[in-house]
Order: C-alpha cells, then sequence, then structure tokens
C-alpha cells in the first residue's frame, strides 16, 4: 500500500495523498474484524450484562469486588496483554489493531479506564524503554492480569508542566537503591496496583527519570479512592512515597531519560484516547437512534422530526470524519515502525520513533475526538429528554465519563498547542517539513485555481476546499509569525486558532480520501452516497470553524491595512461552499434511523 520512504508525520499539510496509499476501516482484516468482536462481546456480556443502573452506580470506593472480578475476566481472554509482545505472553498486536481493542473497550464504560492504564501507560513505558530482564520480570504478569499496572506522573504542583515533579531519588550510599520520597495523584489502577511507572528527580537532575516500582518494595502508602464526576468505577488515588526502596536496575532506559519517556508514551495515550472516543461518540449516536425511533409524540416516533434528525446526523458524521482519520494514523504508525525496522533500528527504537512522527496528529485526533464525544453525549441526553438525565438509560453516565477525555493525556489546550508548536519545530528547527516553500508558493496558487466550482471529478470541488483548507493554515501561520516572530509562542490564543484549521484540514482530508478510495473500489451506490454526504457535512462545518478561526487569529495580531489584506487573501481561499447541510444531516440520519444504530 503506502510506500514508508514518503511517510513523515505532520506533511500532509504540505502534500497531497494519494487515495491509494490510505488504509480506511472498510480495509479490516479477518482477524481485526474479530478482536473487534471480542472485545465488543466481552462489554456486553461481563459489564453491560450488569444492568446498567448498576454499572452506572460502581464506585472503587464500595465495588473494588466488581472491578476485580471484572479485570480478571479481561485478563482471561487476553485482553491485558494486547500491547505486549507474545514471547512475554501478550498478544503482540500491530498498533492500529491496538486502536481497535481501544475503540471497543470503550463500550465497557470506566473499566476502559481501568483496562487502558494497564495496556498504554501502565505497560508501554516497559515495551519500548525496558531492558530485556525487565521485560522478563514484569511484562508475563501485566499481560496475565497477575500483576496490576498503573503510571505515576501527575503531583499536586505538576500537571501539564510534568518535568516539573518534586517527587525525589536519592541513590544510597551502597549504590544498590534509590530511595524514592514524593506524593503522585490522579493514579488510575492506583488503589489496587501491583507495578507503578514512577517518575522522579534524581539528585539535581534537569529532567525526571522514570522507574519500575513495586508495591512489594514497601514505602508506599495509598490514599482514599478519589469522588470524581465520572469514571467512577475507576480507581483514582493519591500515592505517597516515604523513603521506597527500589533497586538500581528498575532504572527505566536512563538517568534523565524520564520525561522524554513520559512525552513518548502519552503520543500513544492520545490516539488510543481518540479510538475511546470514537467507540462512545458511535454508542452515543447507536443508543440515541434507539430511543428516537421507539419514543412516540405527536403521534409519530420523535426520529421523525428534523430537530433530533440534525442532532443524530450530526454525531454519526462526526464518529465517522475522526474514525477515518484515525485509522489512516494508525496504519501509518505501523507503516512507519516497519521502516525504522528495515533501516535496522532496535524494536524499543523502531516503536518509540514511529509514534514520535506522528505526534502532530495524535494531538489532533486527541482534541478532535474528545470533542466529538463531548457533543455526541451532551445531545444524546437532549434526545433521550428528561431521561436521559436518569440513571436507567446510561446516557448521564456517558456524559460524566466523556468529561475527563478533554483532560487527561494532556488538555485539549495543550495538545492545540503541541500540535502548532511541533509543526513549526519541524518545519523551522529539523527541517524535517518544507514549509517555507509551501508557504511561498501559496500566494501563487491563490491567484491561479483556487475556485473549487470550478474543479472537475468525484468530489473535485471538496477536494479542492480541503486543499485550500491547508494553504489556509499556510497563509495565516505565516502573516502572524512574520509580524509576531517569536512572541507568537506567547499568544496562545492565536496558536490555538491555528490549531484548528489544522486539525479541521487533517481530519476533513481523511473523511475525503476514504470516500474517494471506496468510490475507487466500487463499493455500492447506497453505501456510498451516505458516506458522501457525511464528508460533505464535515467539511462544510470543517470549512465554518476555519473561517471563524481566521477571522480571529487575523483580528488579534493585525489591523489596519495589513488587516484587509490578509483578510482579504483568506477569504479567497474560504468561499462558501454551496450544500444543504439541512438535507445532509438528514441524509446521514436517516441512514442511521434505517440501521437502527450509527450508519457507517
Amino acid at each position: 500500500m503506502s510506500n514508508p520512504s514518503t511517510l513523515k508525520g505532520g506533511s500532509f499539510i504540505v502534500n497531497q495523498e494519494d487515495v491509494k496509499n490510505v488504509f480506511i476501516p472498510e480495509q479490516f482484516s479477518e482477524e481485526q474484524l474479530m478482536i473487534s468482536e471480542m472485545v465488543k462481546d466481552f462489554c456486553e456480556k461481563e459489564i453491560h450484562g450488569l444492568g446498567i443502573e448498576r454499572v452506572a452506580g460502581l464506585d472503587a470506593s464500595k465495588d473494588m469486588d466488581v472491578i476485580k472480578d471484572i479485570f480478571a475476566k479481561a485478563s482471561e481472554l487476553g485482553l491485558c496483554g494486547v500491547s505486549i509482545n507474545e514471547e512475554y505472553g501478550g498478544m503482540g498486536l500491530d498498533f492500529n489493531t491496538g486502536i481497535i481493542f481501544s475503540e471497543q473497550i470503550a463500550l465497557g464504560f470506566s473499566f476502559a479506564t481501568t483496562i487502558g492504564a494497564q495496556t498504554s501507560i501502565g505497560s508501554l513505558p516497559i515495551v519500548y524503554y525496558g531492558t530485556e530482564e525487565q521485560k522478563s520480570k514484569y511484562l508475563p504478569g501485566i499481560a496475565s492480569g497477575e500483576l496490576v499496572a498503573a503510571y505515576a506522573l501527575t503531583e499536586p504542583g505538576a500537571g501539564s508542566d510534568a518535568n516539573s515533579g518534586k517527587t525525589s531519588a536519592v541513590l544510597n550510599t551502597e549504590g544498590t537503591h534509590y530511595i524514592i520520597n514524593g506524593q503522585k495523584m490522579w493514579i488510575t489502577n492506583g488503589g489496587f496496583a501491583d507495578v507503578f511507572i514512577v517518575f522522579a528527580r534524581i539528585d539535581d537532575d534537569k529532567n525526571l527519570s522514570a522507574f519500575i516500582v513495586e508495591k512489594a518494595f514497601g514505602g508506599i502508602d495509598l490514599g482514599k479512592e478519589e469522588k470524581k464526576l465520572g469514571i467512577k468505577a475507576s480507581s483514582t488515588v493519591q500515592v505517597f512515597f516515604n523513603n521506597c526502596q527500589v533497586p538500581v536496575e528498575n532504572l527505566l532506559a536512563g538517568r534523565g531519560e524520564g520525561f522524554k519517556i513520559a512525552l513518548n508514551i502519552l503520543n500513544s495515550g492520545r490516539i488510543k484516547l481518540a479510538a475511546g472516543s470514537v467507540g462512545g461518540t458511535k454508542y452515543a449516536c447507536t443508543k440515541s437512534v434507539e430511543y428516537a425511533t421507539q419514543r412516540i409524540q405527536f403521534g409519530k416516533p420523535i426520529s421523525d422530526f428534523g430537530a433530533i434528525q440534525q442532532k443524530l446526523g450530526q454525531m454519526a458524521t462526526l464518529a465517522f470524519a475522526v474514525e477515518s482519520a484515525l485509522y489512516r494514523t494508525g496504519y501509518n504508525i505501523d507503516q512507519k515502525y516497519e521502516e525504522f525496522r528495515a533501516a535496522g533500528q532496535s524494536f524499543n527504537d523502531a516503536k518509540i520513533n514511529s509514534l514520535r512522527e506522528y505526534a502532530i496528529e495524535c494531538a489532533i485526533l486527541k482534541v478532535i475526538g474528545s470533542e466529538a464525544l463531548a457533543y455526541a453525549t451532551d445531545e444524546g441526553i437532549q434526545v433521550f429528554g428528561g431521561m436521559g438525565y436518569s440513571m436507567e438509560t446510561g446516557m448521564e453516565m456517558g456524559y460524566r465519563d466523556g468529561r475527563i477525555t478533554r483532560i487527561y493525556e494532556g488538555t485539549n489546550e495543550i495538545n492545540r498547542m503541541l500540535s502548532v508548536g511541533e509543526l513549526m519545530k519541524r518545519a523551522y528547527q529539523t527541517k524535517e517539513i518544507d514549509l517555507m516553500s509551501a508557504t511561498k508558493g501559496v500566494p501563487l496558487q491563490m491567484a491561479s485555481a483556487i475556485n473549487p466550482f470550478n474543479a472537475k471529478g468525484y468530489l473535485a470541488k471538496e477536494t479542492e476546499i480541503v486543499e485550500n483548507l491547508k494553504k489556509l493554515f499556510l497563509l495565516v501561520s505565516a502573516a502572524a509569525g512574520r509580524k509576531l516572530k517569536l512572541k507568537l509562542v506567547d499568544e496562545q490564543e492565536i496558536v490555538m486558532n491555528l490549531a484548528d484549521i489544522l486539525g479541521q484540514a487533517y481530519i476533513a482530508e481523511s473523511a475525503l480520501l476514504r470516500v474517494k478510495k471506496l468510490a475507487a473500489e466500487g463499493v455500492s451506490k447506497e453505501e456510498l452516497e451516505d458516506k458522501k454526504a457525511a464528508v460533505q457535512l464535515y467539511i462544510y462545518e470543517a470549512l465554518a470553524i476555519a473561517r471563524k478561526s481566521t477571522e480571529d487569529a487575523i483580528a488579534s495580531y493585525a489591523k489596519g491595512a495589513e488587516k484587509f489584506l490578509t483578510q482579504r487573501l483568506a477569504d479567497t481561499l474560504t468561499l462558501a461552499y454551496d450544500v444543504n447541510p439541512k438535507d445532509l444531516r438528514r441524509k446521514v440520519a436517516q441512514a442511521a434511523i434505517k440501521k437502527g444504530a450509527y450508519p457507517f
């Protein structure tokens, strides 16, 4: 499929991807579909089977035995080892298949957070950075579920600024153990974890170091289970280290390497969180469709009403678009891993570097995926009306549980700034992406063929609009950079405006490429037309978001003639998209109503 040597994270903004090189969910293998069904069946049997009211009422502070029982059943199916190599007792799934797991396990509500910590942040530092001895000692137990894993980074004074943590590690006089002292908070699985990945500062080092810490080492005290807005059935505690003695061989990677580990593991966590958000958005859409088709008002199902179809169509469209970008990115990460391995990199280095390659896309997916989930759960309650506020339908739980996704794995504000900051770093520091040449070419391109109404061919108008969104980012980022120079990094509102343009361009392009590939492969007309409506609706919405973000950015740094000229150029790139959004939403909604669930 793709030529791996051409894959560069973030390069979508300056390149036009060939549809033949894009992976789409319709290409899932039989094995991937089987894993998807297995995880879905597990959630429905072992979690939904308890009854929605019981699940909604689960609380780690009083229902730990139930949570441990679900965890044990997941372990029996091998779900704790999805990201661990077979030689250590895991399933050894490739990255994209692991994303399928993350999407489907979202049906497990709070339990998705529990097992997500086990399979991602709690174990991947060992998978990617551990020595052979460390892997052999800990990964088999984590894969089997015998060892519960947790990740201890955040502190009361160190959240988004993770490297400012105060937890200390001092080598004892014998040189055999590090003595760790400090406090960690918001530790998922902390209440019953056996192994912690702990970040601490050795002496006065600039950067943190990372350690594998067993609860059995002693010197570890746990706080009470936190009382939270959502994900109540997920254990979340403070962890206190009081002269905890950690053998020197349990240092991960090298001294001062912890902050780098944290950043790279977060790339994995972000895209997996986006996968869970897609799963949650689809679930909210399905439940809303089911209720809307059964609820009779004014003599007919409320699904017949345009106001309800507007919500259903929007939910399905958001899930479709984010899903398109999700699996496109996951596949590219796998391809990049294979490229690095072929070039002679070790397993550890290839895994780490392939994730780092797509840090920009992972940040975009985290932001737009979590905000799609927020929309779907909020409007899901609205579709249910008063029943949505009741615990018995489960919608209020989805609303509460989904709220955390805009906070953890880096807040959406941090991730917005990260996506733009990382792109600029690759453009102007490491020179990995030739943003400068692309930016210089924008005025010339604008003077020639920028009018989407002149485009010919299947979805040619939409293709031109997406390309214009990319040019819009190049135009506004360059203009802001020329005016503000190094001060741009401090103008966070403008950077977030740029991030929204960048993000919408990537998600819209991914959805567009998916439909164009399906058209090239000759799928049925009905399937193609429904998905075409979804991509047209998403592009319509993306254009509106980009237009507003552009206006805000320009008005925030420019005035007078400069403002007028830049805005005129931007207006040329954001000409009105001549579609009927009402009809598009209704078409997507009616596809969902016909299927009785999320339609794609």
